[in-house]
């Protein structure tokens, strides 16, 4: 099913251009902005497909080459397991806060995980204020909590770069009044870098730093903003020392109505972005054109390639979506 969203004007001397159109595509939608271009990632005939339900707030899917998929359950405090045979089980429960007295839906859980280079497991832990790592034998260690003697606010999601440098957000969601909370420790809300055991502060001008990936060369770093007032997609050039140049906005959705942030997101070997964003997940040219939009029926909070590389499993509220994608992903291996 298509439904024509832009009407096509053919004038002598310009180059013809399709309409955009939205397909219906399994349980979803894709909007697409630029048809063509969409059609090199997405076909027509690739369904969303829903292979989870009834969670309280998914986030941070992580896939594993042992042939698994982790993604974090934020506010029920748990790390699920989904395998191909689609089931659903828990793997880490407490998953983010370690105490008893956070109030009901406090986003007190799990969020961001990736993989090192030697398949380790690290995991953004909100109410605990810190990353911690999973080693292949499942011995849990603290990788980083504070910031000048000063406690983390709730480590959102994370990064690994080609040297080996952990690239993370801090904002305040796991403090249960977020920057006006009295445990709140810090007066910003940064983007970090921890290497060599060093951690070094890289921004703390954006209010709130959430979602980052790095360009397919690492010459940039997209980091999302969810703020209400304020929502954005940034583009900082990674100098060579690991550091971060000026910033600029990379697309700004501040006027959007539909429901959700910018938040999660992941990069292809292409170099285009999934983001996800208010209504979906979308999908930009490494120029900062929006080509279009992937809608599941629940908004989505973050995204991941696994099984082949060309399958985006998207967290979206209380479900778990996959769909087929034409362009391989970077994912950590």
């Amino acid at each position: 099913m298509k439904k024509l969203t832009l009407i096509l004007l053919l004038l002598p001397g310009l180059a013809v251009v399709a309409a955009a159109e939205t397909t219906k595509q399994g349980v979803g939608f894709v909007w697409r902005g630029d048809p063509a271009a969409m059609e090199q990632i997405i076909a027509k005939d690739a369904p969303i497909e829903k292979i989870g339900g009834g969670f309280t707030f998914t986030e941070g899917p992580i896939w594993f080459k042992e042939g698994y998929l982790l993604f974090s359950d934020v506010v029920g405090n748990v790390i699920r397991k989904w395998t191909p045979d689609g089931k659903v089980v828990e793997f880490k429960r407490p998953a983010g806060y370690d105490g008893t007295d956070a109030p009901a839906g406090a986003f007190i859980g799990s969020n961001g995980m990736t993989l090192d280079k030697e398949g380790n497991l690290y995991i953004c832990e909100h109410g605990n204020h810190r990353i911690e790592k999973m080693d292949k034998s499942g011995k849990y260690t603290v990788v980083v909590d504070k910031y000048e003697g000063k406690r983390l606010n709730s480590p959102n999601d994370l990064v690994f770069k080609s040297d080996g440098s952990l690239y993370f957000t801090d904002p305040p969601y796991g403090l249960i009044q977020q920057d006006q909370d009295p445990k709140k420790e810090l007066k910003f809300n940064g983007i970090y870098r921890l290497k060599g055991g060093k951690l070094t502060l890289l921004n703390k001008d954006m209010t709130r730093p959430n979602g980052l990936a790095f360009s397919p060369d690492e010459k940039y770093l997209y980091v999302s903003n969810s703020d209400e007032k304020k929502k954005i997609w940034m583009r900082f050039d990674v100098k060579p020392d690991g550091t971060l140049g000026k910033g600029q906005v990379f697309y700004d959705v501040t006027s959007m109505t539909a429901e959700g942030l910018p938040d999660g997101m992941k990069v292809d070997t292409k170099g285009n972005l999934y983001c996800s964003g208010p209504g979906g997940v979308w999908v930009f040219s490494p120029e900062g054109k929006h080509l279009g939009t992937i809608q599941p029926p629940e908004t989505p909070a973050n995204c991941a390639f696994g099984e082949d590389g060309k399958t985006l499993f998207i967290t979206a509220r209380t479900g778990l979506y996959r769909v087929k994608v034409n362009i391989p992903g970077i994912r950590p291996e």
